[in-house]
């Protein structure tokens, strides 16, 4: 009896307590609403976000949009649309729900968190977990939503990391993952190419460091300095290069250092009347300052 008692009187605290909190939380931004705090919003907003979550796993695209406001449903629909047909099968599944609006206002933002499954008529899968933020309006329709993604580690893509470092010899970043970096080494590539194809030397020179290692696909090292630029083209009547892709990529937990792999083709006409074509494999080595101080080339004939 004293048992329950002692229960009875926690949960008619509990009770007590929970009547007496009618908001928290605080909205930091620069407007008007700044220092506001947090209430509960309706139940109606909650389902309205529901409903269009299974209609989205159906990939009933009309079903969805009758959830959405007429200005945002015009908005996205056709996105929609184009983005479910691309799907063989995909999932949202809501596992919490909870709507809140700021005191004083009227839309209600559906906090959902949720495990998404893709399944791509091409093929490919992946597995993610949400964050997403539903704007409902006075009417209960959706006018907007923002979303947050952690991909699952079993994704067949789509991580941050991936793959492994091995070297040459064995140091304290062997077996470190590899991550793709992004420090302007895509855009510094493509102005070279452009640049290249010009027969520009001075302008290729500013995408390298003061002195820079050519390790060609003949075994040959060379030593240049940017001046070397400026002469490397009298002998070509014509050059065509031309990039299929590049991926810089970096070890993980290092120093900015990285390397851009490029695979290409590339096509010189000489002087002479001489001819080089090759198709190219290449790994254009950034420092810290993001110049290339090193590449090295593998070549076959096209």
């Amino acid at each position: 009896m004293k048992n329950i008692l002692m229960i009875i009187l926690f949960l008619s605290s509990q009770i007590l307590i929970a009547q007496k909190i009618k908001k928290a939380g605080i909205y930091l931004g620069a407007d008007e609403n700044k220092g506001k705090s947090y209430v509960f919003g309706r139940q109606e907003a909650v389902n309205v976000v529901w409903d269009a979550a299974k209609n989205y796993t159906l990939k009933d695209v009309d079903g969805m949009i009758e959830n959405y406001s007429t200005a945002f449903g015009a908005q996205v629909i056709e996105d929609n649309r184009k983005w479910l047909n691309s799907m063989e099968q995909i999932s949202m599944v809501p596992y919490r729900m909870i709507p809140v609006k700021l005191e004083g206002t009227d839309e209600i933002l559906v906090l959902t968190w949720s495990v998404e499954n893709r399944k791509w008529k091409n093929g490919s899968q992946q597995n993610l977990d949400l964050m997403e933020i539903f704007t409902v309006n006075q009417n209960n329709k959706i006018i907007g939503f923002n979303q947050w993604a952690r991909i699952n580690r079993m994704s067949q893509f789509g991580l941050s990391f991936g793959g492994k470092f091995y070297g040459k010899t064995h140091t304290e970043v062997t077996g470190r993952s590899l991550v793709f970096s992004n420090r302007g080494e895509i855009e510094v590539l493509e102005k070279f190419f452009k640049d290249y194809n010009n027969m520009d030397g001075a302008a290729c020179s500013q995408a390298f460091a003061n002195q820079f290692t050519i390790n060609g696909h003949d075994g040959m090292q060379s030593t240049l300095l940017l001046e070397d630029w400026y002469t490397m083209f009298d002998s070509y009547e014509s050059v065509e290069w031309k990039p299929y892709s590049i991926a810089p990529l970096k070890i993980a937990d290092t120093d900015p250092i990285s390397g851009a792999t490029v695979l290409s083709r590339e096509k010189r006409i000489y002087k002479d009347g001489s001819i080089w074509e090759k198709e190219l494999v290449e790994i254009f080595y950034f420092d810290l300052e993001g110049k290339i101080f090193n590449v090295v080339q593998y070549a076959r004939n096209p």
